[in-house]
């Protein structure tokens, strides 16, 4: 079953990554208040980007890459410069600082 992760803007500027099914559902959901508890707080919330994928698990897997990414790397991916995406992943000693 495909799945899809996506990332929401929420009304604070924050980002909310998460993985579904069904993302026409969960969205509406999450800006009903329905979804998850850091959301909630948090609405409006605005859909900024998704990825599609042909397993729930590898949707699952991603978001979890995601989630742990850094706020910059994360607007890297939003703004489809995936050129910057290594670069964002070296630690400051990585980049003799």
């Amino acid at each position: 079953m495909k799945g899809f992760m996506y990332i929401l803007e929420c009304s604070d500027g924050s980002y909310y990554t998460g993985s579904t099914r069904d993302l026409e559902k969960r969205l509406t959901q999450h800006q009903a208040g329905e979804g998850a508890n850091y959301t909630k707080k948090r609405l409006p919330l605005k859909l900024v980007y998704y990825e599609e994928f042909q397993r729930i698990d590898d949707a699952f897997y991603r978001e979890k890459q995601v989630q742990g990414w850094s706020r910059k790397k994360k607007e890297a991916l939003i703004n489809n410069a995936s050129e910057e995406l290594p670069l964002l992943s070296k630690s400051y000693r990585d980049l003799g600082k």
